[in-house]
């Protein structure tokens, strides 16, 4: 199976030709975010206030990082667990998020979110967080800094690895077909 390379932000025609257990390097500009931050981003949409950052092309990677060392841009960065999310997802793949990275099988609602908006959803390594954050090249905190390690990040990325586990087709490499049971 190619390696694919993307850059950030993402294009419908690039994940058109993504296929489940693709092996994907993200470089570029993602941006970090997890449960509560994601519902500081839907209140500011559903009051049609702006957002800290334009959604749209955009990747959210679902990590709380551990704190910095020194002499490093970021701790540890391993994906956290992506259902605490997927009351957010819909709302934030509607105003133009294309692609999400974290672990672990998303909702029904999700999958056809992101067939509806072309989006992907990634699968980045669980227990390699060292490793993971050795791509990450820069991080900086730009909302919600009172979260700690939750709050959103803006993270610059070089061959970040990832896996696609959900297509733009809904397609499922949890499932092994897509949710409506077809192959």
């Amino acid at each position: 199976m190619p390696e694919i390379h993307l850059t950030t932000p993402l294009r419908d025609e690039d994940l058109e030709k993504l296929q489940i257990g693709d092996k994907v390097y993200l470089s570029g500009t993602i941006y970090t975010a997890r449960d509560a931050a994601h519902q500081r981003l839907v209140e500011l949409i559903e009051q049609e206030k702006p957002l800290p950052f334009d959604l749209k092309g955009q990747v959210i990677f679902y990590v709380g990082p551990a704190p910095t060392p020194p002499g490093k841009v970021i701790g540890s960065a391993g994906p956290t667990t992506s259902y605490r999310m997927d009351p957010y997802a819909p709302v934030l793949l509607a105003a133009g998020l294309k692609g999400m990275i974290g672990k672990g099988a998303r909702s029904k609602a999700v999958i056809e979110a992101m067939q509806k908006y072309k989006a992907v959803y990634f699968a980045a390594i669980g227990g390699a967080a060292a490793l993971i954050s050795q791509s990450i090249k820069s991080a900086q905190v730009i909302a919600y800094e009172d979260l700690g390690p939750e709050a959103i990040r803006r993270l610059v990325v070089e061959n970040f690895p990832c896996i696609v586990a959900n297509d733009v087709r809904g397609n499922d490499i949890y499932r092994g077909f897509d949710y409506m049971g077809k192959k």
